[in-house]
């Protein structure tokens, strides 16, 4: 077992406590008390910096608040002089032109269709494929050099099986195959220890994304049901984008940032 999954297992054989989840909402109800209390002791620059951040959050909030509460929009058409003959009682009203607005969920889903996210690392360095690979040559006489080893860190799926080595080209050794990356929430200012789901994307090659290479900049899916989120309909959220911030293969770890 690793060695951070000590408290996974004991909530699996034994349940939570039985006040955790009083003690839980208690301890949000809380938090509002508590950070006024960390507001009130600020002062100088720190005080102006949060005060800043909180403001950012707050339109935010309001915006998204406003986005859902809005179906649609009317706005009135001074300029257009309506055509033909209009019945008197119609005589003064103006014109109006209806468009709909779309809800924030959908917006994100067509964002995250199309590819474009506002990734941390927007440029990476590029890596060649002389460093991700290593030349293995085989056969009798050594003379053919056709196998490729990774040394790079990898992620395959879960009911994966090799190849006979007759016919494998690459080869992606256990050592570096990851299960679990750290993933670190913007807004929540918290990283947790969550399973891999896929590589998304790759930026370095087409190629690497399709073996599952993670490098620096790599877009990976991971499984955020453990955390709670939970969509406007009331559907747990399962899985979500984040981008690898860090070499695993130097660091022996996956650090990454969700992209909400």
């Amino acid at each position: 077992m690793p060695q951070n999954e000590y408290i996974e297992q004991f909530r699996k054989r034994h349940g939570y406590k039985y006040d955790y989840f009083e003690k839980k909402r208690k301890k949000e109800s809380r938090e509002p008390h508590t950070r006024a209390e960390h507001i009130r002791k600020l002062h100088g620059l720190k005080a102006k910096l949060y005060n800043r951040k909180r403001y950012t959050e707050k339109i935010e909030m309001k915006k998204k608040i406003r986005m859902h509460e809005m179906k649609e929009t009317k706005n009135k058409k001074e300029d257009v002089v309506p055509k033909g003959a209009v019945p008197a009682y119609l005589l003064d009203r103006e014109g109006q032109s209806r468009a709909k607005v779309l809800s924030n969920m959908v917006k994100q889903k067509r964002k995250e269709k199309a590819g474009k996210w506002t990734v941390p690392l927007p440029k990476v360095r590029a890596v060649g494929e002389d460093e991700v690979f290593r030349v293995l040559q085989t056969g009798k006489r050594k003379k053919k050099s056709w196998k490729r080893m990774v040394t790079k860190v990898t992620f395959v799926g879960e009911g994966f099986t090799r190849k006979p080595p007759k016919f494998e080209r690459f080869i992606r050794p256990m050592a570096l195959r990851f299960k679990k990356a750290h993933v670190t929430h913007p807004e929540l200012k918290a990283t947790f220890c969550l399973p891999l789901i896929g590589v998304k994307k790759n930026p370095q090659s087409p190629m690497y994304t399709q073996l599952g290479v993670i490098t620096k900049g790599t877009v990976i899916e991971v499984n955020i049901s453990e955390l709670g989120l939970v969509t406007q309909s009331g559907k747990v959220v399962w899985g979500k984008y984040a981008q690898v911030t860090n070499n695993p293969e130097n660091d022996g770890c996956i650090n990454a940032v969700l992209l909400v």
